[in-house]
């Protein structure tokens, strides 16, 4: 936004007001900030009898005996819990009792008083005007948006521990960075308690006396008891526009009583998420203040861009996938449906976007099902973007979303007042979350587009009737910029009901119930969206890869790499008898870096796309291999992080092997790939996203004692997409029979590794080498897409 014009606001030669009997004894607490006396200056030209009392100078039940007609909190410096004295015991005490104003570090104390968090702001602030958007009502009647204030402060309370008693009121834009809009003004639901983080008093302030001036003119503690905070006619609040139908509707009247029970099981619904997002706020470890404590220690996982994620699909119209196991509408779906295998079903299967819905007792979902989808797709390559559908009406909603795993939320503009929705939608912003706002008439959509929407839901389904009508997303698309992407939601059960969206622009679909009843949701998924024949799974076959491993000599390793080894391991693990020396080591490094692969006939190509999400394990499986020339392995086993470091600097080891009990996490923390030894049925076999593969090994490596293949079937059955290389017992006579008995899951062994099985007497036999190559390479798997 453009610096605002600086603009002197002051009373210059005010005619003060008549005094005002209703508030003939204000007791305005100095908190000692110099800006207490423009307060004061501006309350009585409005015709305030006011007291001044500093905050240490008197006590609670002084106070009490003085009867004030309404109170008033300075600004003031520090932090409002340590240096605010008096003022947030008389905020307790008065609240509900008489009409109360804080201004600065007084909003601060309401704030806090209240059961909020005050930190940081991100920035200091000395006299920084800034456009103040708010909620026309309480203080701000009749004034205008864009009000320049100013600002004096370094402290602020956070959108997610803002009290469910209190409601945000004004607020700074988010920049263009997408930054926090930052909290300017906060009131309390019930008593007439208002807060400003900015300075009316101010002579840059425009409208500071008509502020002052509305304070003035509530009368008694609650806003029941009082007029000036009346609602605006033309915003519909949460339940009135679910009690209502469609907001803003002309006839009202005309709702039929099928109709009305409906809405009511909408209300109902929505009631209840009120309710249980209040208990759970309270509960130790879920408080709002919890949440934003992981939040700030950087606990959220990574996110995608949802709009692009949208715009990358390889089939005509990106499908969003929903999980969804109820609805009021059908009853129970699939009440057995595991949430993360059902994401992971989706996502290989070409979906953009995983919709969870997370309302537990009409839907039957829960926030850890989303947790769980989201830690189901972790390290796959072109992952789906995850969705939290809910009734979504609360800024603790949107950081609990992201700090499981979402990448954004769900914004209904039919259950959300204007000043709400804004407030949601910059707040998802804010966390990096562009929301999907989801409408379902031309008024919504037009609210929905003066928001910014970057991503557009159209409801086939009215919310009050629960007619489905699959025309609303093409009759709503002309009023929205090509920028905009338009999803169809709810009523798509078949191929038949995409085919208009396809030649019209719609960019997406999201399908629930039909997915969810679906027998093969990856059939399903290609006839509904059409897909090509090119795109139906196919099955290619693949050359084995090799690893020569316990290699002592350079010119055993140049021997295993003119055979058409893959990789060629040194063991580095002191007192082992086939460890190597630094010397030796270095030279076996300088001839596997040096010297070429064969001219061998090169594996098809992977039939990967930038679209589409893959397994981990099978992504490494295929991009594992150098192209021209075998790699490095360092085998590993209980020794330090730091010594395994400094051998991979030292020999430029391509790949570190780990063959002890060190944790999963050190892949993380090794700058190349690791290959990690386990024994079929160990924890962590396929723990995605840190050994690019696991290693199945009968023992501790180089015993020559056989894997029990039955154990590799049932692992390999386990998990569909794991891959893994094999060791343990293997020689250039059996190698291809113990890949063959392993049977239809066979393919998915991706590579073999040898070490006594080419030894002669403790040696390795060069000889040896080259037939353990040549047999293992003349395996050959079907690998399925």
């Amino acid at each position: 936004m453009p610096d605002l014009e600086l603009i002197d606001h002051s009373p210059q030669h005010p005619s003060p007001s008549p005094p005002l009997e209703s508030a003939n004894n204000l007791v305005l607490i100095d908190n000692y900030d110099s800006f207490t006396w423009n307060v004061y200056q501006y309350l009585v030209l409005e015709g305030a009898q006011v007291t001044v009392y500093r905050n240490d100078k008197i006590t609670l039940s002084e106070l009490i005996q003085k009867k004030p007609t309404q109170l008033v909190i300075s600004p003031g410096p520090g932090h409002p819990d340590r240096d605010s004295a008096v003022s947030r015991d008389a905020i307790l005490h008065f609240a509900g009792r008489i009409p109360i104003l804080g201004v600065c570090m007084g909003e601060q104390c309401i704030f806090s008083v209240f059961g909020g968090q005050v930190t940081s702001a991100g920035e200091i602030l000395h006299g920084k005007t800034s456009a103040l958007q708010h909620d026309t009502k309480g203080i701000y009647q009749g004034l205008s948006q864009n009000l320049p204030v100013t600002r004096y402060h370094s402290l602020a309370g956070t959108h997610p521990t803002l009290p469910p008693c209190l409601e945000v009121s004004s607020w700074i834009e988010p920049g263009a960075n997408g930054g926090h809009g930052v909290i300017m003004g906060v009131r309390h639901r019930e008593y007439v308690v208002e807060g400003v983080q900015f300075h009316p008093e101010s002579i840059l302030t425009e409208g500071g006396r008509t502020m002052l001036r509305n304070f003035l003119r509530m009368r008694g503690g609650k806003w029941s008891d009082t007029s000036p905070l009346e609602q605006d006619t033309n915003v519909a609040s949460p339940r009135s526009a679910l009690a209502n139908g469609t907001r803003g509707s002309s006839n009202p009247s005309s709702t039929t009583t099928s109709e009305s029970t409906k809405t009511s099981i909408l209300d109902k619904i929505y009631a209840h998420r009120k309710q249980t997002v209040a208990k759970q706020r309270t509960v130790p470890s879920q408080r709002p203040t919890d949440l934003q404590a992981s939040y700030e220690l950087n606990l959220a996982p990574p996110l995608i861009d949802f709009p692009s994620r949208l715009k990358q699909s390889s089939y005509p119209l990106a499908l969003m996938a929903e999980i969804k196991r109820a609805s009021p509408s059908k009853g129970i779906i699939s009440l057995t449906t595991c949430a993360p295998a059902q994401a992971k079903k989706y996502a290989l299967s070409g979906a953009s976007v995983i919709s969870v819905l997370t309302e537990p007792e009409w839907f039957k979902g829960s926030i850890d099902d989303l947790r769980a989808a989201r830690q189901a797709l972790e390290a796959m390559p072109h992952r789906p973007a995850v969705l939290r559908k809910d009734f979504i009406f609360d800024e603790y909603q949107i950081l609990e979303a992201r700090l499981a795993g979402a990448d954004t939320v769900l914004l209904i503009v039919k259950m959300l007042d204007e000043n709400l929705l804004a407030r949601l939608y910059r707040y998802s912003q804010s966390l990096g979350m562009e929301p999907l706002v989801e409408v379902n008439t031309m008024e919504e959509m037009t609210l929905a587009l003066q928001l910014g929407s970057k991503v557009v839901g159209v409801n086939n389904r009215n919310l009050t009737s629960f007619e489905v009508d699959l025309g609303t997303t093409s009759r709503l698309l002309d009023m929205v910029p090509e920028e905009t992407i338009v999803c169809a939601l709810s009523g798509i059960s078949g191929p038949k009901d995409v085919e208009e969206y396809k030649k019209n622009g719609v960019g997406a679909v999201l399908v629930g119930e039909a997915l969810m009843r679906a027998s093969d949701p990856a059939v399903f998924i290609r006839d509904l969206l059409g897909a090509s024949e090119a795109s139906a799974p196919t099955c290619h076959r693949r050359k084995m890869l090799v690893k020569v491993c316990g290699t002592r000599s350079p010119q055993a390793a140049k021997t295993a790499v003119e055979a058409g080894a893959d990789l060629i391991g040194i063991i580095l693990v002191k007192g082992r008898r086939r460890c190597v020396t630094e010397e030796v080591a270095r030279e076996i490094s300088q001839v596997v870096h040096q010297t070429p692969k064969p001219n061998l006939r090169a594996s098809p190509p992977s039939n990967f796309d930038d679209k589409t999400a893959i397994d981990f394990f099978r992504h490494t499986s295929e991009t594992f291999a150098h192209p021209s020339r075998a790699l490095l392995v360092g085998v590993f086993s209980n020794q330090s992080l730091s010594f395994i470091l400094t051998q991979q600097k030292l020999l430029n080891l391509d790949i570190v092997q780990l063959h002890g009990s060190e944790p999963l996490e050190w892949a993380s923390l090794i700058p190349c790939s690791v290959v990690r030894s386990f024994r079929p049925g160990d924890p962590g076999v396929g723990r995605r996203g840190y050994h690019v593969l696991p290693l199945l090994d009968s023992t501790g490596g180089g015993s020559g004692q056989k894997l029990d293949v039955r154990e590799v079937t049932k692992s390999l059955e386990t998990d569909p997409e794991l891959r893994v290389f094999l060791a343990g017992g293997l020689n250039p006579s059996n190698v291809g029979d113990v890949v063959k008995s392993i049977g239809a899951v066979g393919g998915r062994v991706v590579g073999v590794d040898v070490s006594s099985g080419v030894e002669q007497e403790g040696e390795q036999d060069l000889q040896k080498i080259r037939h353990f190559v040549e047999a293992a390479k003349g395996i050959t798997v079907g690998l399925s897409d």
